[in-house]
């Protein structure tokens, strides 16, 4: 008998159908920081992602870049006496342990921003000739209405969302605020490089733009990073490839993770209500950390509480006991699977792998890395 074909992964109600590679883009850390919660649940959620389209046959290659340009990194640095370069290295090392200690798998490749220069002012290039961008005052600012409207925001949440993303909404060169530096003129002592519009720096969104088409040329297959980003990261983002290459969709499937919030509000050092890493890992093994953030919807957000490491250190340990017992079906295991493949859905394939034990268990957990 002919054997059932693997499944192939839904996200968002679609199914990505692959030829030859997936081409995984994740946006990565600032590495000012030490890792918080909110950050892991990105990255556990992309390498789950990983590790389920290899378990379907599939050959992936993952992005994950790193961002050491940007003015937050350069203010933390400035604070703790440091020079910015040496303060990320730092940061990026405890980051990548804390990655590992989750079972997170090291990307194929790891582009750093300040490396990707030169492409950002190619990009800035080709957006000014698109005209899809302006220069002004030694900055060259991308076209920001069009973004908007396809997002689907009204002018004032658009507004809002830049305001707490670093939107610069006062820059006053910009024809509109809602405008964004593709290429952000630096003064005094920012640090800066050179370009046809004078000293100045990458922005942010223009960052991952190039180190993206750099890496996988004009599109990607699957594009992931924390709900938040959605806009206005993810938007100008992919606003910026499509005008510049002229290929559309940029991305042909988006995985964006759920927020965490502590006390009501979103996990974030400017509320001061993070919870790290190393301090969850200081108390429980890794893949009960992992568990944690996986049992449950990839874009759903939760609150933080105390109690749900003990809940996912049971539910790991029933995940383990189950997988212990001498059971195989083929039509169990091939269930737990198409669970995973539909939207990722961990909790329904942990539910059947318990239930079913033996295979399909242990499948399961070779497949999430627990």
């Amino acid at each position: 008998m002919t054997p059932a074909p693997a499944p192939r992964l839904r996200l968002g109600g679609r199914t990505l159908a692959v030829v030859g590679r997936a081409r995984v883009y994740v946006c990565g850390v600032t590495p000012y920081d030490v890792t918080h919660l909110g950050h892991a649940a990105t990255y556990v959620w992309v390498d789950a992602a990983d590790r389920l389209l290899r378990r379907l046959g599939v050959q992936v290659e993952v992005c994950r870049n790193v961002t050491d340009v940007d003015d937050v990194l350069f203010e933390a640095a400035g604070r703790a006496g440091a020079h910015y370069d040496r303060f990320a290295a730092v940061q990026q090392f405890t980051f990548e342990r804390d990655m590992e200690a989750l079972g997170v798998r090291r990307p194929t490749h790891e582009p750093r921003a300040h490396s990707f220069v030169p492409q950002v002012v190619e990009l800035a290039t080709a957006l000014l000739e698109a005209g899809a961008a302006y220069e002004a005052g030694g900055s060259v600012y991308t076209v920001g209405a069009p973004v908007v409207e396809f997002a689907g925001l009204t002018r004032e949440d658009a507004l809002a969302q830049l305001a707490g993303a670093g939107g610069r909404l006062d820059d006053p060169h910009k024809r509109d605020p809602l405008d964004q530096a593709v290429w952000q003129r630096s003064d005094g002592d920012e640090p800066a490089w050179p370009s046809p519009w004078g000293p100045g720096r990458p922005g942010w969104h223009a960052e991952c733009t190039a180190m993206a088409l750099s890496t996988y040329g004009p599109g990607l297959d699957l594009h992931a990073g924390g709900a938040d980003l959605r806009f206005p990261h993810h938007a100008f983002e992919a606003a910026q490839a499509e005008a510049a290459t002229g290929v559309s969709p940029f991305a042909r499937a988006w995985l964006h993770v759920g927020l965490v919030s502590r006390d009501g509000e979103k996990m974030a050092k400017s509320t001061g209500n993070l919870v790290f890493v190393r301090d969850l890992l200081a108390q429980v093994p890794g893949p009960v950390v992992r568990t944690l953030l996986l049992d449950r919807r990839h874009d759903a957000g939760w609150e933080w509480a105390p109690g749900l490491l003990d809940a996912a250190g049971a539910r790991l340990d029933a995940l383990h006991a189950a997988a212990g017992r001498p059971h195989t079906d083929p039509v169990a295991q091939r269930a737990v699977l198409a669970a995973l493949a539909d939207g990722l859905d961990v909790p329904t394939a942990l539910d059947l792998a318990i239930a079913e034990g033996g295979a399909a268990a242990r499948d399961l957990q070779s497949v999430l890395a627990l």
